[in-house]
Order: structure tokens, then C-alpha cells, then sequence
């Protein structure tokens, strides 16, 4: 079926589709697809959708017309979340030719027998429900950190996610399969892995399609810390309520775990996260920032917050503006809401007007940028660990400190998926952190 046939993909929305897109990538070049970039002519071209936003829905047009200029022959196949939720809505695009729901996906070289273009996109599709299994996965070779995914779906209710309808119930990968994952990464000579799932905090849960938690988070973290030839994991997000005390500790003391925490709030109004059915309060989420903070006050912390949401009244904003400004963390992840079908916020009273929710997320994100600078500016003067990325960017290397501060340099090859011990000096007029040398490599 193969005879050298070129496929590429995209991947739309978060760490996890990364992971997954991954995935099927090298199922199709084990069975003897050639991979290219998404930008070249390929035969195929995969596309892997997201539906958090709704701009990542009105993207996948655009992607298809892109590839179908590349080639108005090839053959192009929807999966992903989106193609999950709405099917019919994908397969009715001018171009797509497959799509295949949530238990498909990891099965999409087995609906390759004819690569003819079709009228209208074929189906293949379930019940969300019957996505009770779990497929492990984990993206290498496509940049210098390995995104792990360790769980999948989610069992939360929060009134404006489509997540649980896209991916179903929260299952976990096996603790060996990870661990054996984790191993097979390192020895491609990844220096960073990034654990990633839906909702990672849960992890343990359906392991053996069942619901009872055969290990848990700490028991995972526990055992990849003793990998070897790791030299860092990162948390990508982790639910606070299920950011315990003992998970904290033990990054603090962990050998390869990295004072990074990224940790979804969505609201800094307790009325409005009653509306969202999240399972905390605010004075959780402030808690689990002064834990961290007590035991690495260098930690880097990183918060999702959501605007517009129905009833966010201007008051309610500046609660959240409020709170968010006085509390001890680095950035922000601004969502801006968007109304999603078949979800209890859909039908909430008090929507926001679409003018409202674009100024207060700008300003949201202007204070990201304040807190950002103001993170970098108490880094200054300290010592760091640097891992350098692989792209050229206006005659600069990139590369990220353990506590997630973007430095830069000017560009050498030698320097890609190495890490150095640098000084933190200054920061450059584009945000990035510039630097003296305090040894030689570290780590090639």
C-alpha cells in the first residue's frame, strides 16, 4: 500500500495531540510511508483537530485548503478531538476524505486500502462511550522535548469542556508501559520529557478498564524519577486540587522533576467556579502557590484563566484581575470563552458580549506580560541550567532554564539538545533573558 507514498500531519491544540500525532506518525513509517513536512507535497496529509476553542474549529479549513494546494489529488483524513464531536461537520468539508473518531485514530493505516478522493468524507466514528481502552503514545524526533502521555479522558464536569465528550472516560497508561516509554526516549538522547494527559493529577484511574486507582500520581512520578539517563521531567498541568502536599515535596527534592508548575485556575471568583462545577475553591489554588513557593522559591508557575465566561460580570473580572495580580506566580494562559455545544454553560444566562470578553482578555494578557517580566527580573544575577532548542530564529538559539526562563544566544549547531550552566544577565528588548557562560557543556 506503502511504495514510498509521503504523508504529513498537523497537529491543532494541546501537548497531548502532539503525543498522539507522534504516534501515528511512526505507524505510518514502520509500514513504510515516508514522513515529510506539512508544508511539502505529500500524498497524505493527517490532521489532527482540536475543539478546546473555537478558533482552533475554524483553523482545520484552513489547514485543508492549504495541503489541497500542495496537491488537489492527495488524500486528507480528519481524527482528533473535533472529528470526535462533530463528524458529519468535517467529512462535509470540500477536500477531507476521512475522518475518524477518538477509538479510530490509532488505527487510520487500516482505512488506507483506497486512496481516492471522495465527494463527501467517510465516516468512522463512535459512541464516546466505547472509548473505554487506552493507547499509549509519546512524540520523539519532532523537536528537543519528548511530550509522554501517561492518561487520557476525563471524569470532571466542568460546564464549559467538551474534553470528557471528545475523549471520554479518564484512563491511565500502565505504570511499566510508561516507565518501559520514559526509557526507549531517553536512550534517543532526549534530555526532556513532559508528562502530558487530559487530567495527569488523575492518573492511576481505569488502569486494566477498571476504575480503581492502581497506583497513583506520586507512585508514577516516584518511579520515573529513578529512569536513567533522564536529566529533566516537567508536570505540563496538573489540577490544584490534585496538587497534594506529598507531590510538591517531592519535586522539591526530586533529582529530574523541574521546579515548573502549570496549574489551571480559570477563574479567581469562587461564585464563577461554582458556575464552572471546578472542584476547589480559591483559597486552594492560593495554598498550593504558597506551598510551592515555601519549598522552591524559584518556581516557576503557570496559570489558565478563562474570560467571558456567562455571568462574569465586570466586577467578577476584576476579582479575578485582582487576585491574580497579587499572587505569587509567573504567567498566564488566557482563554478567551467561547459558547461549545452540549455543554452546560452553553445555555448559562449572563453572556458576555464578544467585545467585553476580547478587552478583558487583553488586559489579561497584558498582565501576563508584567508577570512574566517581573518572574525573569528576580532570576537575574542567578545561576541556571539551560536546554537549547533546535530553531534558528533571526541568527538566535533558543533554550529554556529548568525553571522555564527563555534565554537566548547568538545560533551555533553544536549547541542544539545540549545543556550548559549559564548565568542569568539581562533581559533582551524581545523578553528572552540573555546570559554569561559559567562552565562548558553539561550534558550532549
Amino acid at each position: 500500500m506503502a511504495n514510498g507514498k509521503k504523508v504529513a500531519f498537523y497537529t491543532l491544540g494541546c501537548k497531548l495531540n502532539f503525543s498522539e500525532t507522534s504516534t501515528i506518525a511512526r505507524d505510518f513509517q514502520n509500514k513504510g510511508f515516508q514522513r515529510v513536512d506539512f508544508d511539502e507535497t505529500a500524498d497524505i496529509y493527517v490532521i489532527n483537530t482540536c475543539s478546546v476553542t473555537d478558533n482552533a474549529d475554524k483553523r482545520f479549513k484552513s489547514i485543508v485548503k492549504s495541503a489541497l494546494k500542495k496537491n488537489e489529488k492527495a488524500f486528507l483524513i480528519a481524527v482528533g478531538c473535533y472529528a470526535q464531536l462533530k463528524p458529519e461537520e468535517l467529512a462535509s468539508v470540500d477536500g477531507v476524505d476521512l475522518v475518524l473518531g477518538a477509538t479510530e485514530k490509532f488505527k487510520v493505516t487500516d482505512y488506507l486500502n483506497d486512496l481516492s478522493k471522495n465527494d463527501l468524507g467517510e465516516v468512522h466514528s463512535c459512541e464516546i462511550e466505547d472509548a473505554n481502552f487506552y493507547v499509549g503514545s509519546y512524540s520523539i524526533g519532532d523537536r528537543t522535548r519528548a511530550f509522554l502521555k501517561v492518561q487520557d479522558g476525563c471524569d470532571y464536569k466542568c460546564t464549559y469542556c467538551t474534553i470528557p465528550l471528545a475523549r471520554g472516560i479518564s484512563r491511565s497508561d500502565t505504570l511499566k508501559n510508561v516507565i518501559n516509554n520514559a526509557s526507549e526516549i531517553s536512550k534517543k538522547g532526549i534530555k526532556e520529557i513532559v508528562l502530558t494527559g487530559v487530567n495527569i493529577g488523575d492518573y492511576g484511574k481505569g488502569e486494566f478498564g477498571n476504575k480503581k486507582h492502581e497506583h497513583t500520581f506520586l507512585d508514577l512520578i516516584s518511579a520515573l524519577d529513578q529512569v536513567d539517563g533522564l536529566e529533566r521531567l516537567r508536570i505540563s498541568s496538573i489540577e490544584p486540587n490534585l496538587l497534594n502536599e506529598d507531590i510538591i515535596s517531592f519535586v522539591a527534592t526530586s533529582k529530574t522533576f523541574v521546579p515548573h508548575f502549570h496549574i489551571p485556575l480559570q477563574s479567581g471568583s469562587d461564585e464563577l467556579l461554582r458556575l464552572m462545577k471546578r472542584r476547589y475553591p480559591r483559597s486552594v489554588y492560593s495554598d498550593r502557590v504558597k506551598q510551592i513557593k515555601r519549598s522552591m522559591p524559584n518556581a516557576c508557575i503557570g496559570v489558565d484563566v478563562i474570560v467571558g465566561f456567562p455571568g462574569e460580570t465586570d466586577d467578577l473580572f476584576l476579582e479575578t484581575y485582582q487576585y491574580l495580580s497579587e499572587l505569587d506566580i509567573s504567567y498566564l494562559h488566557v482563554f478567551t470563552y467561547s459558547e461549545r455545544p452540549n455543554t452546560e454553560a452553553f445555555d448559562l444566562p449572563g453572556v458576555v458580549p464578544m467585545k467585553v470578553r476580547a478587552k478583558r482578555s487583553k488586559m489579561l494578557r497584558g498582565l501576563s506580560v508584567k508577570k512574566r517580566r517581573a518572574f525573569y527580573e528576580s532570576q537575574l544575577e542567578k545561576r541556571a541550567t539551560v536546554l537549547f532548542e533546535s530553531e534558528n530564529k533571526d541568527g538566535f538559539i533558543y533554550g529554556f532554564t529548568e525553571n522555564y526562563v527563555k534565554v537566548k544566544t547568538p545560533y551555533q549547531t553544536e549547541l542544539i539538545n545540549t545543556t550548559h550552566q549559564i548565568k542569568l544577565e539581562s533581559i533582551a528588548e524581545d523578553g528572552a533573558v540573555l546570559f554569561s557562560w559559567v562552565n562548558e557543556v553539561i550534558s550532549v
